[in-house]
């Protein structure tokens, strides 16, 4: 079968409060977000695997605490002014062991959450993985991120992979036949990484090779990515 030329268009990605499923793998830090007023010390590390749902939730938070969201990575480049514009605001600072190796954007998130926190506003944190496995050279920052309280978003379960697995579809406007779905969270890997890797893949043999997304399809690219 020859194949076509791809093009890779657009993901519309649905970041709303309605598009986020909730599962028992999600609910605890769901449900922390939605008391973030409430929060010890008025900041809180959202913690969990790529493609968990961290940047959905800093979102939804975003959108409910009237806050900016940042890159911890990106900070390296502010000055103090601004550093002290930022602190002006709620923040949600993703990709924090990102900043691993980064003296300058360590100093920046060390007095960026300082400024804020003085300032009385509210600080959201996203990572991979707990604070002590950030490797975060800076001491004075290490212990401000140790003393802050975490949810975790738990690897998913097969409800939530489901879902999950939908809403990537639907991010790219595809909608599969009603089996493929049931199909593939019997046979894949149970993980946020794999759900992505498996829709991106599909949607692109389906285009290259014009051919339907359906259960065939779907075992082809399982056999080839998941052996």
């Amino acid at each position: 079968m020859a194949t076509q030329l791809s093009f890779d268009l657009p993901v519309r990605t649905a970041h709303g409060r309605d598009d986020f499923f909730i599962s028992p793998a999600n609910a605890m830090a769901v449900a922390m977000i939605d008391v973030w007023q409430n929060w010890a010390g008025r900041k809180l590390v959202l913690i969990g695997p790529a493609g968990a749902g961290k940047t959905h939730l800093a979102h939804v938070w975003a959108e409910m605490a009237k806050a900016r969201i940042v890159k911890a990575a990106d900070l390296a480049a502010l000055d103090e002014a601004g550093i002290l514009a930022l602190a002006q605001s709620n923040l949600a600072i993703e990709d924090i062991p990102d900043i691993k190796g980064n003296p300058a954007a360590q100093r920046a998130l060390f007095h960026l959450h300082n400024l804020a926190l003085a300032e009385g506003r509210t600080l959201l944190f996203t990572a991979r993985n707990a604070p002590q496995h950030w490797g975060v050279e800076l001491p004075d920052l290490t212990s401000r991120m140790m003393g802050t309280q975490a949810a975790i978003l738990e690897a998913p379960d097969d409800t939530l992979l489901a879902a999950l697995l939908a809403k990537l579809f639907h991010d790219r406007q595809l909608t599969p036949p009603p089996d493929t779905i049931p199909y593939l969270t019997l046979r894949m890997d149970r993980s946020f990484a794999a759900a992505h890797l498996v829709v991106a893949a599909m949607d692109k043999a389906a285009l290259e090779q014009s051919r339907p997304l359906g259960r065939k399809l779907a075992g082809e690219v399982l056999d080839k990515l998941l052996p």
